[in-house]
């Protein structure tokens, strides 16, 4: 029979993720320094088997190629007619003894006779990622094939949907291009500045003679200022064959004078096709650079930024898949980068060495299978998921408190927290990430797919799956700590006193800070009576010490928005954003102090020009406008897809397309002041508007007339 499932490249499952995790990395460059990340690094397996076994009916032919060196083995064993399968037929067991096996050249074309017929691929590549690609009508690397890197038992192969074709090379990401010209060219003392509409990931493409391009220095920048600064412009390179490596560049100084120079604009393509647009021309305009700034920083992994550090960073990360729920509705991108961070077993040091990043891992997990209902990836995570917990439990003190030790990072924000002995943040996130182990963990109950039914008679050994006993007997477990913990937290850090979370109990000095009771909300800590005076005693606290970085805004923000003050939440997305466009930002940045003006508002970490001017976790705004003005949510419901909620108090007009989902699935708003049209694509839900409940079906829409024409409704269908 012929198998319809096309054939892709495989490899060992993890392995492409680590090998271009290491390569970005190790992409950051510092003013002609070289600057890998400065945590432990996973890396990939450098030889491994790939194997298969089928049952043929009839003759066939496949052909393996590979990056890496290697060769092809395979046994066949012939199949006995029905009637002579006799347990104690000695033909039978002379014929079992009996094996053919032969070995092939990759490229070779290997034909099989009717019986069973394993397939063993044996690759190894030490400069990069090894991987084959089995092409034929019924052995083929679909699904089905197993990994094996001769130490620990099999497990199935990985593979991408990016690399489906026998001429591509998986070590090589192949991304996009678009040439863009600058909109503006200077001659400036001792050279030209080039300016383009807003910043990009380019490669600079330079048309000069060899003679000016032996001697040339590019300076890209972020700004105007730090390209025309050479002594402390973060990034420089002198052009190779006429062309910079890709970087951030939304200016470029070059000495002398002008030249023909574009930007080769270098991106991955992704499935998004969200939209906003409203009455109000700033909001719409802090959508479009927070959407902006987004792309910029999602390749084949969420970074930070695209200037500084260009790495995968966990916490960043973990913001990302909000945004990415209501922008790029990208599945690929969330898989690629849990597994870069996560990294290979035995544990041995906090991801990104941060605590803190650990703990938000494992909530970012949860996340994507909320987003995605990507229960395979679940699946295949748990056991790194419950190796990394059991990392962070075996650093607990004798109360019982996560602590930093030798060589570990408390980080929480760029604020004065007092972390002196187990800081709260920690504690609360913990308590947040052993709820939701046990919150997976029961999802994984009475599901027995993890390996392939025929895997089980294999002549390789097979990674076994965990029992349901033991996934009940584990959620139970990490419940049960879950509890315990929270109560600890109140008696420990809750102060009457301040009415608020304190931020460590060791150092006497009761301080309070927005970050620690932020997260009190945040994790579900504090109760309804703790919540209010919260509220009332930090967040609306001039006293309390502002948050200056996008990253604890979002925080910030989303739990105002909890808390139902969207007032608030909008009034600070136009000041803070608003703030930054006002300065010219083009892209959101990694920190902003309206207090800061001139180069200065450039700098951080002690470093002229050391800011990132565009950063991930400035991006929220797309998340919070569509979450809790847009109002729309993913519904826990089975029979429905989303619950959306718009606030149409907030708008006067409104046109806007967000994704439901991971699947293709969209929700359409459509508003003039008077009229709501809801359209559905690929999806159901439930729409909630002036306290009345409407339920609207697949590829339906919906209008709604205003109070003020009686709130007559009309229910049409769409015809595709």
């Amino acid at each position: 029979m012929k198998n319809d499932r096309s054939p892709r490249w495989i490899w060992y499952p993890d392995d492409l993720e680590l090998y271009h995790a290491l390569k970005q990395n190790f992409s950051r460059v510092e003013r002609g320094m070289g600057w890998p990340a400065y945590w432990k690094s996973s890396s990939y397996h450098q030889r491994i088997a790939l194997w298969r076994e089928y049952v043929l009916e009839e003759p066939t032919s496949f052909t393996v190629y590979a990056r890496g060196t290697g060769f092809v083995r395979v046994i066949e064993e012939e199949l006995l007619p029905a009637s002579e399968k006799d347990p104690w037929n000695i033909r039978e067991i002379a014929r079992t003894m009996e094996r053919k096996e032969t070995k092939h050249a990759f490229g070779e074309v290997v034909s099989c006779r009717p019986g069973k017929v394993t397939v063993v691929i044996h690759v190894g590549r030490i400069e990069a990622l090894p991987a084959a690609f089995v092409a034929g009508d019924v052995i083929c690397s679909d699904d089905g094939w197993l990994a094996d890197d001769y130490g620990e038992a099999a497990v199935p192969a990985g593979s991408s949907p990016f690399f489906t074709d026998p001429e591509q090379d998986p070590a090589i990401w192949n991304y996009s291009e678009k040439q863009i010209d600058p909109i503006r060219i200077e001659e400036v003392p001792g050279g030209t500045l080039y300016e383009w509409e807003t910043e990009l990931t380019a490669e600079l493409l330079i048309n000069a003679s060899e003679e000016r391009l032996s001697e040339m220095i590019v300076y890209p920048g972020e700004s105007r200022d730090e390209a025309l600064d050479p002594e402390h412009c973060y990034l420089h390179y002198r052009p190779e064959n006429g062309r910079t490596p890709c970087c951030a560049v939304r200016f470029a100084f070059i000495p002398g004078s002008p030249l023909d120079v574009a930007a080769v604009y270098k991106y991955v393509d992704h499935p998004g096709n969200a939209h906003f647009s409203c009455d109000d021309p700033l909001l719409n305009r802090i959508w479009d650079v927070a959407a902006h700034t987004f792309r910029l920083c999602s390749g084949i992994f969420f970074t930070d930024g695209i200037k500084r550090d260009k790495w995968i960073w966990s916490g960043d990360a973990y913001q990302s898949f909000f945004v990415n729920r209501y922008l790029l509705a990208d599945a690929d991108i969330e898989r690629r980068t849990l597994l870069a961070l996560r990294g290979d077993d035995p544990v041995t040091t906090h991801i990104n060495t941060i605590m803190d990043y650990s703990l938000l891992w494992i909530l970012a997990v949860a996340e994507h299978v909320k987003s995605a209902g990507d229960m395979a990836f679940l699946r295949r995570s748990w056991p790194k998921m419950r190796s990394l917990i059991e990392f962070c439990e075996g650093r607990l003190d004798e109360n019982g408190f996560l602590v930093g030790m030798e060589r570990d990072w408390v980080y929480i924000d760029w604020a004065e927290i007092d972390k002196e002995g187990p800081a709260a943040g920690e504690q609360m996130l913990l308590a947040a990430a052993w709820r939701t182990m046990a919150d997976l963990t029961e999802k994984l109950t009475g599901d027995r797919t993890e390996i392939p039914p025929d895997a089980a008679k294999s002549i390789y050994p097979v990674r076994k799956g965990t029992t349901e006993e033991a996934y009940r007997k584990a959620a139970k477990k990490w419940n049960e700590r879950a509890v315990q913990l929270a109560e600890k937290i109140d008696r420990y850090y809750w102060s009457e006193e301040t009415g608020a979370y304190i931020d460590s109990f060791v150092s006497g000095k009761k301080h309070v800070s927005r970050q620690t009771n932020i997260l009190a909300l945040r994790t579900g800590i504090a109760d309804e009576r703790k919540k209010k005076l919260i509220a009332e005693n930090v967040l609306k606290n001039d006293l309390v010490p502002a948050i200056k970085t996008p990253y604890f805004q979002f925080y910030a923000l989303d739990a105002l928005a909890e808390l139902g003050d969207l007032e608030a939440v909008l009034q600070t997305i136009k000041d803070y954003w608003g703030g930054m466009l006002g300065r010219g930002a083009v892209t959101f940045w990694e920190e902003f102090d309206p207090a800061v003006n001139g180069t200065a508002q450039y700098d951080m970490y002690g470093d002229r020009f050391g800011k990132s001017l565009c950063h991930a976790w400035a991006a929220s705004p797309v998340y919070l406008i569509a979450r809790y003005f847009i109002g729309l949510s993913l519904s826990e419901d089975p029979e429905t897809d989303f619950i959306l909620e718009p606030q149409l108090k907030f708008f006067r007009k409104l046109d806007c397309t967000l994704p439901v989902g991971m699947d293709g699935a969209s929700v359409s708003l459509r508003y003039d002041g008077k009229t709501l049209e809801v359209s559905t694509e690929k999806c159901a839900g439930r729409i909630i508007i002036e306290k009345h409940t409407i339920m609207i079906e697949n590829s339906a829409k919906i209008v709604w007339k205003s109070a003020l024409e009686g709130c007559k409704m009309t229910i049409q269908k769409v015809i595709h």
